[in-house]
């Protein structure tokens, strides 16, 4: 591909990932995205074939992005008992989600796929969404000593997931919960998340019982 071209592809995909994320799929039309990014008409057909190809290398893109997120959360931790991975897990997450910068249209993408699937859906769920919450599981389960399979395992990893998901940039964020996207209110809340993860997923069933040295050493120092 021509420079040219790859200047007019790179236009495309970058105006379309911001029309998708403020529209979703359907709201948004081929002559919107081209003049966006100041593109002939036709331009969308010559690089993508048409506008759902266009929204799957769009989604593709994302999925790129959050699947090093995924990544970059498992390297941190390597190595380490997996209480700290856990926290590591966290922090990450968090530094690379919880701020509103040049990825954040890849939030309210989901967003948009989450209130008015498409079929790139499943393909979001497969790649992203199941690898993630399937690394959190296992190092829940070793926490707990009991399969990653297991039912209290595997509510222990939504619980921490609904909260790390619950700091991501939106509305709700910034203003109903008052959340800060400052680097050092994030470290914060990232710790306050593994603290009373940790601490309630041993205070679940018998697990406060069984390993309440655990807790005291899983907290922060």
């Amino acid at each position: 591909m021509a420079g040219h071209d790859l200047e007019t592809h790179a236009r495309l995909l970058n105006a379309a990932a911001e029309l998708f994320a403020a529209r979703g799929f359907k709201d948004v039309t081929v002559r919107e995205i081209c003049a966006a990014a100041d593109a002939n008409v036709a331009a969308v057909n010559y690089h993508f074939g048409d506008k759902l190809g266009l929204y799957r290398e769009v989604v593709n893109s994302a999925i790129g992005t959050m699947r090093s997120t995924t990544e970059a959360a498992r390297q941190a931790g390597s190595g380490l008992p997996p209480a700290e991975r856990l926290r590591a897990y966290i922090r990450v997450f968090l530094q690379r989600v919880g701020t509103d910068g040049q990825d954040s249209w890849i939030h309210r993408l989901m967003a948009r796929e989450i209130a008015d699937p498409t079929p790139s859906l499943d393909l979001i769920a497969e790649q992203v969404i199941a690898p993630r919450f399937d690394y959190v599981a296992s190092v829940v389960a070793e926490l707990l000593g009991r399969p990653s399979q297991d039912e209290t395992v595997r509510r222990c990893t939504l619980s921490i997931q609904a909260q790390c998901h619950a700091a991501m940039p939106h509305p709700l964020a910034s203003r109903a919960l008052r959340l800060s996207n400052d680097p050092r209110a994030l470290e914060c809340l990232a710790q306050h998340i593994a603290d009373f993860s940790l601490a309630g997923m041993f205070g679940v069933g018998e697990g406060l019982e069984a390993r309440p040295s655990q807790v005291r050493k899983a907290r922060v120092r």
